[in-house]
């Protein structure tokens, strides 16, 4: 008796990030939600810069490359263009609420039939532990090495709060993968997005809270702990918006 299969849904290419990372589980749970809604054979996905860059290698559909930030903007040519298609992109923090701001939000308030998967760690991972617009007061990164000053940097960006005050978008939900319970809420979470989509109900975007053990310098265990506490009490799990 198989207890436990691989998801058809991604490839056989190993994952490329640092151990104690959270992307795979994420990857996991997407390509499962595909398979499980039977959309992974009409399935496009768009990769910008960043952690996921070589997410065209891990996942078993049409993937697409953008430029930084532009994701949102790539995959609304493609839904306009191919509409009985599920468009998808999976995006960190650095490049969705920082270069790519423009194009989440206008995206949201046109309300594109497109599925965002937002993945925040709250620091620049691929390129080296940079200050990211999610980055919390007081944490050290690369350029803040004495902790991110609100005076002079300003307070972090919530995403989810911020799209949800606009009138386009379909449903907006806020979860974490740092337990099993809430690891099954973010499966659950990305699949009803993807249903939204295929649904035609409009824009949807689902924020996972994940982590980052080598620019956090922390070890996996401390970073999920971080992740359950310091983080999820500035960005609170919940549903933001639901049509």
């Amino acid at each position: 008796m198989i207890v436990y299969e691989k998801s058809k849904g991604l490839t056989d290419t190993p994952l490329s990030y640092c151990p104690g990372c959270t992307h795979g589980i994420i990857h996991k749970l997407l390509a499962e939600a595909l398979c499980g809604a039977n959309l992974l054979g009409r399935a496009i996905g768009v990769a910008p810069v960043g952690c996921s860059v070589f997410a065209y290698n891990f996942f078993n559909c049409d993937m697409l490359q953008a430029p930084h930030g532009r994701a949102p903007a790539v995959a609304t040519g493609i839904k306009r263009a191919k509409p009985e298609h599920i468009v998808f992109t999976y995006q960190g923090d650095g490049d969705l609420a920082a270069i790519g701001t423009a194009e989440i939000v206008h995206a949201a308030a046109r309300g594109e039939n497109i599925t965002v998967v937002f993945v925040n760690n709250t620091i620049y991972g691929m390129t080296g532990g940079q200050m990211a617009p999610t980055t919390l007061p007081g944490q050290v990164t690369q350029t803040s090495p004495y902790g991110r000053d609100v005076k002079t940097a300003g307070y972090p960006i919530r995403v989810c709060e911020m799209l949800a005050t606009l009138d386009g978008p379909a449903y907006i939900e806020r979860v974490a993968v740092d337990c099993v319970k809430n690891v099954k809420k973010a499966g659950a979470a990305i699949a009803k997005a993807l249903r939204y989509q295929a649904d035609g109900k409009g824009f949807s975007l689902v924020e996972v809270l994940s982590t980052c053990p080598t620019n956090w310098g922390l070890t996996p265990a401390e970073s999920l702990r971080r992740l359950s506490g310091e983080m999820a009490a500035y960005f609170p799990p919940g549903v933001y918006k639901e049509l």
